[in-house]
């Protein structure tokens, strides 16, 4: 047993086996991460929109007038996951709020997917009611 000692003292580091198991594991985060860049950039195209109505909108523009707007702004940063159509814009005295609430969905693995939820919502003050 005197070999015993100069053994352990050899034996540093991770096995083979352990490297490939942390290397899967952050690897498994690396491409989530990746799966759902894409999710996140066009919710960041659609909070740019809605931020844009601000100065792009006048004060009372219609709802028609600011859909046109979120179209082409949408087809401008190619926003699929969800239409004008889907925003919900409303008028309360003199303020004009446009809200984007939506669900996107991205597959991950095999029949497992990532199911993301965005809401936001933009005020416009002194917007004058049609």
């Amino acid at each position: 047993m005197v070999c015993a000692p100069s053994i352990r003292r050899r034996q540093r580091g991770m096995t083979l086996i352990g490297m490939l198991f942390l290397v899967s594991f952050i690897g498994l985060f690396v491409f989530a991460a990746v799966r759902l860049t894409p999710v996140y950039v066009e919710y960041m195209n659609v909070v740019k929109a809605l931020e844009s109505l601000k100065t792009e909108a006048g004060a009372g523009s219609s709802v028609a007038a600011i859909q046109r707007s979120l179209e082409k702004q949408f087809d401008i940063e190619d926003v699929k996951s969800l239409t004008a159509k889907d925003i919900e814009i409303s008028r309360d005295g003199g303020e004009l709020t446009v809200r984007a609430t939506y669900d996107a969905q991205t597959p991950f693995v095999g029949n497992v997917g990532f199911v993301v939820h965005f809401d936001k919502t933009v005020t416009m003050s002194n917007a004058a009611a049609p």
